[in-house]
């Protein structure tokens, strides 16, 4: 959310936001309020890292609406399902509906899409982006989506939801590579939708799981996924949560994007998290796109590290032997 497109189109463009609360959708972590009153704010945000950041900004937060609003305030996501589910979602909530995203996430394309829907009551362009408001009535319903679908497979996913269609190949191959005497009490960090995990629970040696994940929506999906009694599910940030006791295994495909760009500092916490919750026998199974530089810091944090596999797309590494506690 770009709090100088919203100010701008107050000031200069005519958005008037009614006196009553205003529900923001997905609005980021750092995301300033400059003309908002933030006793009226509630924030919806299923991502685990930044709920708990607006929290500590002492601002209501939520992770789906409870009731109607005077006002909707949604920030462009990337995904196009996502964005289009969002905004029907927002529009049900709430008689003002402000859309508010850059150009690169796509708000040229959605701003056409709801013109050829509903008439604007305004838009001002400013600092790459869009910020559009309207009242949309039910115009935009046919965006509506169910919170879960069932892809060609058979498996539970959600709009904006990593690998939706298909389980990702670089965690198929992960899968492959992982030793028939997998056993004892494990965590999946960034368990997604759960795929990567359910194949884990495949092996009889495992005796608990942990699924890490900070999209709430692809949580729960997990949880229809994976229906094994030993799968524990937690909604947190898998770089700061912190298991019940140390593990002897933790596998992952990590996210390394933050926003568009691609930043290794992501998957590197993710490193040193899976060190920190690990015994000092445990072990790392980890797979990463190929140019991401992860190597040293599984130097750094592990005393033995080897690539097992990959392709030019993807390495497949596995770690042993944590250096030092972390917690």
């Amino acid at each position: 959310m770009s709090s100088e497109r919203i100010l701008h189109a107050i000031e200069q463009g005519g958005l008037v936001l009614p006196d009553g609360p205003v529900a923001l959708f997905g609005a980021p972590a750092d995301a300033p309020l400059d003309g908002l009153d933030p006793t009226q704010i509630t924030v919806i945000q299923p991502d685990a890292v930044a709920f708990e950041a607006w929290k500590n900004r002492g601002i209501a937060v939520q992770t789906a609406p409870d009731g109607d609003y005077a006002a909707a305030i949604v920030t462009l996501p990337r995904a196009r399902d996502l964005a289009e589910a969002r905004i029907a979602q927002a529009a049900a909530h709430a008689p003002l509906l402000v859309i508010d995203g850059a150009k690169t996430d796509g708000i040229e394309s959605i701003m056409k899409a709801v013109k050829q829907r509903a008439s604007l009551d305004g838009q001002v362009s400013k600092a790459h982006g869009k910020c559009l408001w309207l009242k949309p009535g039910d115009a935009l319903s046919d965006w509506a989506r169910p919170a879960m679908t069932q892809n060609a497979h058979g498996d539970w996913v959600a709009p904006g939801v990593f690998s939706a269609d298909a389980p990702d190949p670089a965690s198929v191959a992960l899968a492959a590579a992982l030793p028939e005497t997998f056993k004892g009490n494990m965590a999946d960090l960034g368990a997604g939708w759960g795929w990567l995990s359910r194949e884990v629970l495949r092996h009889e040696g495992v005796k608990s799981l942990h699924l890490v994940e900070a999209d709430h929506a692809a949580l729960d999906c997990a949880r229809k996924n994976v229906t094994d009694p030993r799968a524990a599910f937690h909604w947190a940030d898998a770089t700061s949560w912190t298991p019940p006791a140390k593990l002897d295994v933790v596998v992952m495909n990590p996210p390394f994007h933050v926003g568009r760009k691609a930043d290794p500092a992501l998957g590197r916490a993710f490193i040193a998290s899976a060190a920190g919750m690990l015994a000092p026998h445990g072990h790392l199974w980890m797979v990463a796109n190929r140019h991401l530089p992860y190597e040293n810091a599984l130097g750094e944090n592990f005393k033995e590290v080897s690539e097992v596999g990959g392709d030019n797309r993807f390495k497949l590494l596995h770690a042993s032997r944590p250096s030092r506690p972390r917690r």
